[in-house]
C-alpha cells in the first residue's frame, strides 16, 4: 500500500502561515503568490484528511491539531537544513550562506570592524545578518532562521551551546560636570542617582546587564526605560535628561563624538557582559561555529 507524505514545500507553506498569520506575507516569505500558497496547504489537509486551517476573511484560525502539527512541520524542516548542514561541514569549512542574528547593542559597533577580517579569511562565506533583541533572536535560532547568533551573556536563550568571546566594559555616561565632584577615575553603582538613570525599554538584554552589574534592586523600578537605542539614550543624557550605562565597545566605535558626555568606568564586582557567539545544541556546524567564533576573536 502506497504511502503518501507531505512535501517539504507543503510543510513550509503552513510553518510560515503558522508565522506570520496572513496568507499574503505567508507567500511573501516563501516567494510564491499567495493563490499557490493557499493551494499547497489545500492539498496538504486533503493528503492527510485534515482541517489544518480555519479561514474568514479577516483571521486565519489553526486547529489545535493543525498547532501541533505545524510545530513538528519546524522540526522536520530543521532536521531537512541540517541535511545540507551536514554535508558543508564536511567540505570546505566557513563556505556558502551563514545565517547569523546580531543584537542591537551590539551590531552597529562591532560588525564594521569585524567584517572586512572575515571577508579576508573566508571569501567564499556569505554572512547574512538580521538584527534582532535577544529573545527574537533565540527564538529564530530554534525556529531554524537563523545558525548562529552574535549575544551578550548571561542571558537564558535554551538549549544552545556557546563560546565566550571577549568581556564588554560597562561605563556610567553623564552631562559633563553632573558627576566630576570629588574628581574620581571610576564611578560605584551606589553613587548614581537612581531616578536619573536612563535604560533601553525591555527587550534589550543590556538593561538586564546593568541593573545586575548595578546590583541595587531598587534601581529596577526607579529608572526610567525609555531608550529604543544606544544612540537614543546618549541624546536624552546629551540634553541633561538623566545618566546612563554604556559598553566599551560602543565608546571604541565613538558613540559620544560630538556630545558633551563623559563616561567612566563602572566600579562593581561584575562590570562586564560576556559577548558570545551561541548556536542549537547538537547543530552539525559546530566545528565551523566555533572556527567563526575563533575568527570573531581574532578580529575584535
Amino acid at each position: 500500500m502506497a504511502t503518501y507524505l507531505p512535501t517539504l514545500k507543503q510543510l513550509q507553506y503552513l510553518v510560515a502561515l503558522k508565522d506570520h498569520g496572513h496568507f499574503g506575507r505567508a507567500a511573501e516569505a516563501c516567494f510564491v503568490t499567495q493563490s499557490t500558497l493557499s493551494a499547497g496547504l489545500r492539498e496538504l489537509e486533503s493528503l492527510i484528511g485534515i482541517t489544518l486551517v480555519e479561514r474568514t476573511r479577516r483571521v486565519v484560525r489553526f486547529t489545535p491539531l493543525g498547532l501541533r502539527i505545524a510545530e513538528k512541520a519546524q522540526r522536520v524542516l530543521r532536521e531537512a537544513e541540517e541535511l545540507g548542514d551536514l554535508a558543508r561541514a564536511a567540505g570546505k569549512p566557513l563556505s556558502g550562506d551563514l545565517r547569523m542574528g546580531v543584537i542591537p547593542t551590539i551590531a552597529p559597533f562591532l560588525l564594521p570592524r569585524i567584517l572586512p577580517r572575515l571577508r579576508t579569511a573566508w571569501p567564499d562565506l556569505k554572512l547574512y545578518l538580521r538584527e534582532e533583541t535577544t529573545g527574537a533572536a533565540c527564538d529564530s535560532l530554534h525556529r531554524g532562521h537563523l545558525d548562529c547568533v552574535l549575544l551578550a551573556l548571561p542571558y537564558h536563550c535554551g538549549d544552545i551551546e556557546s563560546v565566550d568571546l571577549f568581556l564588554d566594559r560597562l561605563f556610567v555616561a553623564y552631562p559633563e560636570g553632573e558627576m566630576d565632584t570629588p574628581p574620581r577615575d571610576m564611578i560605584a553603582a551606589a553613587d548614581i542617582d537612581e531616578t536619573r538613570l536612563l535604560l533601553l525599554e525591555d527587550g534589550h538584554c543590556l538593561k538586564d546587564h546593568v541593573l545586575a552589574a548595578c546590583n541595587r534592586p531598587e534601581m529596577r523600578a526607579e529608572a526610567a526605560m525609555l531608550g529604543t537605542s544606544l544612540h537614543t539614550l546618549v541624546q536624552m543624557v546629551d540634553n541633561g535628561l538623566g545618566v546612563t550605562l554604556l559598553p566599551a565597545m560602543a565608546l571604541d566605535a565613538g558613540i559620544l563624538d560630538n556630545t558633551h558626555v563623559v563616561a567612566k568606568p563602572l566600579a562593581a564586582d561584575h562590570p562586564a557582559r560576556r559577548i558570545a557567539l551561541a548556536w542549537r545544541r547538537g547543530s552539525p556546524r559546530e566545528k565551523e561555529f566555533k572556527l567563526l567564533a575563533d575568527a570573531l576573536r581574532e578580529a575584535e
